[in-house]
């Protein structure tokens, strides 16, 4: 694997650069590393300087700092973990919590919005702190991992409500945790026999594919069915070892689906998003949602409308094979739940008739049976 960094940052052989834990010593944390990286705008620094002080802090992993373009600061890479000065203005409809989850917080750090699934918080750390992350509210704030005691009240819910199918396990990120940290609480779901599947939300084939190892991937095994939600969101993501961890991952029998955010700036074009599902799928990653942009306070500038997401999605029906076009999803403000949307294809409704309109712009009339 080589990795090649904006700048020498550090000293670093190989075999750093390839070990997962080096990779989150080394992060970038604050605006005199960030500055030693990268030529800075005066937007980014400002941005920088007030994640220091409030709000959602800085942390970059080396491999990931190497996907930047260090003379560019509108790249793609770049505006999902620099800080911008942008984060403190205000949009309408901005949230703190726009998933509504402190409202529907069911035990301490589980979170229940729909009849059949739950989500587990197991950490407030991620290798990278995306600048429009979901929970910025939340994440880095000093906890770390969730010891199993934190976590038993948690436990006992889910034992007791059989109802519960589903566990998303999530934070932070999950295999941002040591191995031995990670599989007491692994296990501690698994042997709870009403739950059909358990889901791993992670950034890190992503931020930090050299977490992917085997012995990781022989340790999850034996917790089947497990599926892994991952979370590329621009083709430039895709490099030969983050595919590499893919792989692996399908390879060790982890379905392992996608959920692109839609980001101003970074893939609100047709073109990019159909290059980057082409390429989750040679990799064989699901591309699974396409999401609206979370209203989260002070992303404002990385959100884009919906009839843009709207335009996008008719752009790319017909272009792309039904596995690489995934749904666009909107989470609902408040813990409402998702709603997927569609561009409204119906022309016209009559007893019995509806006349369609497809990809082609050719209209259809499709007959119900009698």
């Amino acid at each position: 694997m080589q990795v090649r960094f904006p700048l020498p940052l550090l000293p670093a052989t190989e075999s750093h650069l390839s070990d997962w834990r080096w990779q989150i010593r080394h992060a970038i944390t604050s605006l005199d590393a960030l500055e030693r990286a990268l030529p800075l705008t005066p937007e980014e620094r400002a941005g920088a300087l007030r994640a220091q002080r409030q709000g959602l802090p800085i942390s970059i992993t080396p491999y990931y700092l190497s996907l930047c373009d260090r003379d560019d600061p509108h790249c793609p890479v770049r505006l999902q973990c620099v800080p911008r000065v942008e984060e403190e203005e205000e949009t309408p409809g901005d949230l703190e919590d726009p998933l509504g989850e402190i409202a529907h917080e069911v035990a301490p750090e589980l979170v229940q919005r729909y009849p059949d699934r739950a989500l587990l918080l197991v950490t407030d750390r991620c290798a990278v702190y995306c600048r429009f992350c979901t929970r910025s509210r939340m994440v880095g704030d000093g906890g770390g991992p969730r010891s199993l005691d934190r976590l038993e009240a948690a436990f006992r819910y889910l034992e007791q409500h059989s109802s519960i199918r589903d566990v998303i396990v999530s934070g932070g990120d999950p295999l941002a945790m040591s191995t031995s940290r990670l599989l007491p609480i692994l296990e501690r779901l698994r042997r709870m026999e009403h739950l059909d599947t358990i889901r791993l939300a992670t950034r890190v084939p992503v931020t930090l594919p050299q977490r992917i190892t085997h012995e990781l991937v022989d340790a999850l095994r034996p917790l089947h069915p497990l599926w892994i939600m991952t979370h590329f969101n621009h083709p430039k993501e895709l490099t030969p070892v983050a595919v590499e961890a893919c792989q692996r991952l399908a390879d060790g029998g982890f379905p392992v689906m996608n959920q692109t955010v839609l980001l101003r700036g970074i893939n609100n074009n047709a073109t990019t998003l159909e290059q980057l599902f082409r390429g989750l799928i040679r990799a064989r990653v699901r591309p699974y949602y396409l999401l609206q942009a979370d209203p989260v306070k002070g992303t404002g500038h990385l959100r884009t409308s919906l009839t843009e997401g709207l335009q996008i999605m008719e752009t790319l029906q017909g272009r792309l094979t039904g596995i690489a076009l995934p749904k666009y999803i909107v989470d609902t403000p408040g813990g409402m739940g998702k709603v997927p949307v569609l561009p409204d294809y119906i022309v016209a409704r009559r007893p019995g008739e509806t006349d369609l309109r497809t990809y082609r712009g050719v209209t259809v009339t499709y007959r119900d049976p009698r």
